[in-house]
């Protein structure tokens, strides 16, 4: 009866001395496990991304934005029809083609690009004709004490002069007789470069079209069987 009043058997008593020094030992070991945890020991940890603070010791700084590269530098326009018409070595013939095809739109073809060894850009104009686009003249213009000078023509039609890595390419399709202008026997592909104050002529070459290709008789339709 005295286990209802608060009383203790001595079985019970040694029970519930045997049983706090067990605790008191799990708990000691328990702490000796948490102890080597935070010392660097092997003990385990829980998984998951690492806090900036617990990398290096401190927060990574964020890197530096990328420098922007520079755009390249646009050429420098030029009015091409005025620079042909007021170029006294232009032909005449040249100058009487060179006239809007439709309100103020003119027949010419302008490039720009190093060609010579000037500091500013050199500028390929080639003059056609409206109804065909026909080439009827090539001209180079290098800029000279802050004036583009004429250093290179060719007024021999149908020509068409263009600019290839750093060369001056010049082509001239080739007509035998009979040949309509849409379809030329061939074409001499001439290419110059520039040499202290000219251009001389490096090598060409000349190509032949073939008159079959686009040429072929139509078929006759099979007879229905």
């Amino acid at each position: 009866m005295r286990g209802l009043t608060g009383g203790r058997t001595p079985g019970e008593t040694g029970r519930t001395t045997q049983a706090a020094s067990t605790a008191v030992a799990v708990f000691v070991a328990l702490g000796v496990s948490l102890s080597g945890c935070g010392t660097g020991g092997t003990g385990a940890r829980d998984e998951g991304p690492a806090h900036a603070d617990a990398v290096g010791g401190a927060a990574s700084s964020p890197p530096a934005p990328a420098a922007k590269a520079s755009p390249s530098k646009a050429p420098d326009r030029v009015d091409a029809v005025r620079l042909v018409k007021a170029d006294p070595k232009v032909s005449p013939e040249v100058k009487r083609e060179l006239k809007p095809c439709v309100a103020d739109e003119y027949p010419v073809d302008v490039s720009y690009g190093k060609l010579t060894d000037g500091s500013a850009d050199d500028v390929v104009v080639n003059v056609l004709t409206c109804g065909d686009a026909v080439g009827v003249g090539s001209y180079v213009y290098r800029e000279e004490d802050g004036a583009y000078q004429n250093v290179f023509r060719a007024e021999e039609p149908p020509v068409y002069a263009e600019i290839d890595r750093g060369d001056l390419v010049v082509t001239k399709q080739v007509y035998d007789k009979g040949d309509p202008v849409s379809s030329p026997s061939g074409e001499n592909v001439i290419t110059y470069r520039w040499a202290s104050d000219r251009f001389t002529e490096e090598y060409r070459t000349h190509n032949d079209y073939s008159k079959a290709a686009g040429n072929a008789p139509t078929p006759a339709p099979e007879p229905d069987s």
